[in-house]
């Protein structure tokens, strides 16, 4: 089960770094609770696609599966980090509409639909584990958005930095095991 936290801090990075830089742009309860909900429901659906998609191939590629989910980490991982070192290569919204909302939304959790495919490896409930990563992403936003009021853009880069870190890190216990 301590894997399936740390994946869901891990792939609730990318919701954070945006929630801050939402915050410090426009800081209310709402979009705080409005970024909690359109990341947290986006973050735990797409590992479960994910899972169900690795695994209707488990079976084809069981000897392989590790260094699979080791690559799809890693790649994950070393893409956050990239994007944390970088900044200022996302693109910029002036409005916070719903529409807006839904695009991060889908944009952030890209990289936990190809997560969700390790979760074939975990001896964890797909369903347990991605209601932690919807909770763990949906709590991680909602303070993004406030804490974005006080930091600013400071924080956003080093949240996907680490974030990769941990995905590559996790990517090799995996490896290992």
């Amino acid at each position: 089960m301590i894997e399936v936290i740390i994946l869901a801090i891990a792939l609730s990075m990318d919701a954070f770094a945006v929630s801050i830089g939402l915050g410090a742009k426009e800081n209310s309860p709402r979009l705080a609770l409005k970024a909690g909900l359109f990341f947290g429901i986006f973050q735990a659906l797409m590992p479960f696609i994910g899972y169900l998609g690795g695994k209707g191939v488990l079976g084809w590629i069981e000897a392989y599966a590790h260094w699979i989910a080791f690559g799809l980490l890693a790649l994950i991982g070393a893409k956050m980090i990239y994007e944390g070192l970088h900044e200022g290569i996302e693109e910029e919204f002036s409005a916070i509409t719903n529409k807006v909302m839904l695009i991060l939304a889908i944009a952030t959790s890209i990289d936990a639909m190809a997560a969700g495919f390790s979760l074939t490896l975990l001896d964890a409930s797909p369903y347990v584990a991605c209601l932690i990563i919807g909770i763990t992403t949906f709590a991680f936003s909602w303070a993004g958005v406030h804490i974005g009021k006080n930091s600013g853009t400071w924080l956003e880069s080093k949240a996907e930095i680490f974030g990769g870190i941990v995905l590559i890190l996790m990517g090799v216990k995996m490896l290992l095991a």
